[in-house]
């Protein structure tokens, strides 16, 4: 079961970032547009975030295993597709759909663990399974990054389905669990939810582009929180509520997911700028970046299966808060590399994060798990994977937004020396810069310098902001977090959520 489990989000996760390494060729191959690319990735983000909670209550409802197996095969069906139609459209309807059967996995992969394993030996794995989907990003980008060394971008959409039928294979070895109660589906809140995660995610993805500011923007932003709301104030009057939300009452729940949030929120902010550091500034191949990263995943994975036993003895509090502190202080140590820095000082950011992605990322899943009731397991485990999810949605827009806006106005006074069809692209991006550079020959030499240093500066405002968030975020969680001495009990369904801590 534990194998199935973390196989299974493994796979999840990596489609994430599994095809970022692929887009110069896949665009290439296919003339797919800078707009149907960003489609490619985030159309599968977007259907996750937002069908998880729904898809945990039916793994609740119907058997976690059963949704499992069949978000396998869905996903492994959707990710097949491109094999027959490579037009940029089929692509993208592939992964909204591939998507749609990433939801019902991820959620069911983790509940068939707490509801599976005995008392003794949930904390461990739930903590090899954070451990794992908090690695495996780096291992989609590792393994998509290996194969296009020898084949192109198609060989990673075939390796996605081949793993995926091998996952479904093996499902039918494992026992399933479900809520014994047969508790109604509630449509108003699977609607209201939907819509709220959708539309704040869609938000987030189109802030980067678009502006913060534009309408089109605030409008999705404001949708989705007007409809977390409503689905808030619906939910307490539902007698069988998707989600109760009186669970965020409680201290070890509520802190638990907001940490989540703030994880991932770094996480994938870092992730954004180490890669294009690596790959522009560095000059790193795909792959180069990959195994670059890859040394974050051994503290992560090896830390989260042990921290489970440390809670106990420490209480969440000093966990939650040491690890998003450290976690901040190595972004924070991003604004010391430069176009000279050599990987030992680049991997030793990175570490410092991981360390603090390790001590901090099981304890925050295991205070959301054991925290709700054994029936409801499915949609615990769809709150910690929409915290997750969410997350990177807006550590991605966040970082994205201010490198942008950071890297424009530093190379602006190369840009306003440039010939007229030169100035877009090199405000535009340090990639499409360094391009036109290349071409100009031994002229563009010193634009690439310039672009290069322009790009440092940006990097550098966005790990600022990144980090303040988490330090700020470490006083939140240091008195909202309950210590030790109030130890994490399960909420039985028919008691109001109590205040812990």
């Amino acid at each position: 079961m534990l194998v199935v489990s973390c196989c299974a989000v493994a796979l999840v996760v990596a489609a994430m970032a599994a095809l970022n390494t692929a887009l110069p060729e896949l665009a290439r191959d296919t003339g797919a547009t800078q707009s149907q690319l960003t489609w490619i990735v985030d159309g599968y983000t977007l259907t996750l975030a937002a069908l998880l909670l729904p898809a945990g209550a039916l793994g609740d409802r119907y058997g976690r295993r059963e949704l499992l197996m069949l978000g396998l095969l869905v996903f492994g069906a959707a990710t097949a597709v491109p094999l027959m139609n490579d037009a940029p459209e089929w692509i993208i309807g592939s992964r909204v759909a591939a998507g749609v059967g990433a939801a019902f996995v991820m959620p069911a992969t983790l509940s068939l663990l707490t509801a599976g394993f005995p008392p003794s030996q949930r904390g461990r794995a739930v903590g090899i399974w954070s451990g794992v989907a908090g690695s495996g990003a780096i291992a989609g980008m590792l393994v998509s990054g290996a194969l296009l060394e020898k084949w192109s971008w198609i060989a990673i959409f075939v390796s996605l389905a081949v793993v995926s039928a091998l996952i479904l294979l093996v499902s039918f070895t494992i026992p399933s669990s479900k809520d014994a109660s047969h508790t109604p589906l509630d449509l108003p809140g699977t609607g209201l939810i939907v819509a709220a995660v959708g539309l704040f995610v869609f938000g987030t993805i189109e802030a980067p582009h678009r502006g913060w500011l534009d309408p089109v923007v605030l409008g999705l932003l404001v949708g989705g929180l007007v409809a977390a709301a409503t689905f808030a104030w619906v939910e307490l009057r539902r007698e069988h509520p998707l989600l109760d939300v009186r669970l965020f009452g409680n201290r070890a729940f509520g802190s638990g997911s907001m940490s989540l949030l703030l994880q991932f929120l770094a996480t994938l902010g870092l992730f954004f700028l180490a890669i294009q550091y690596l790959q522009l500034v560095l000059e790193y191949s795909p792959l180069q970046s990959a195994l670059a990263l890859a040394p974050i995943a051994v503290p992560v994975v090896a830390m989260s299966a042990v921290m489970p036993l440390v809670i106990p003895h420490v209480g969440l509090r000093p966990l939650l808060v040491a690890g998003t502190a450290l976690l901040g202080a190595g972004i924070l140590l991003l604004v010391r590399l430069d176009v000279d820095s050599s990987y030992v000082e680049v991997s030793f950011p990175l570490i410092v994060a991981a360390l603090g992605i390790g001590l901090c990322t099981a304890p925050a899943t295991a205070a959301i798990v054991q925290n709700t009731p054994d029936a409801k397991q499915g949609v615990a485990s769809a709150v910690n994977d929409a915290a997750r999810e969410i997350g990177s949605a807006i550590g991605v827009a966040l970082a994205g937004s201010i490198l942008a806006t950071g890297y424009s106005r530093n190379v602006q006074p190369a840009v306003d020396a440039l010939p007229e069809q030169a100035k877009e692209p090199v405000s535009g991006s340090l990639a499409a810069a360094l391009h036109v550079a290349e071409i100009a020959g031994p002229q563009g030499e010193q634009l690439a310098i310039f672009a290069r240093d322009a790009f440092l500066k940006g990097m550098d405002e966005a790990s600022i902001v990144l980090a303040g968030v988490l330090f700020v975020s470490a006083v939140v969680l240091g008195v909202w977090a309950p210590g030790r001495q109030h130890p994490s009990v399960r909420v039985d369904p028919a008691e109001k959520t109590a205040d812990v801590g």
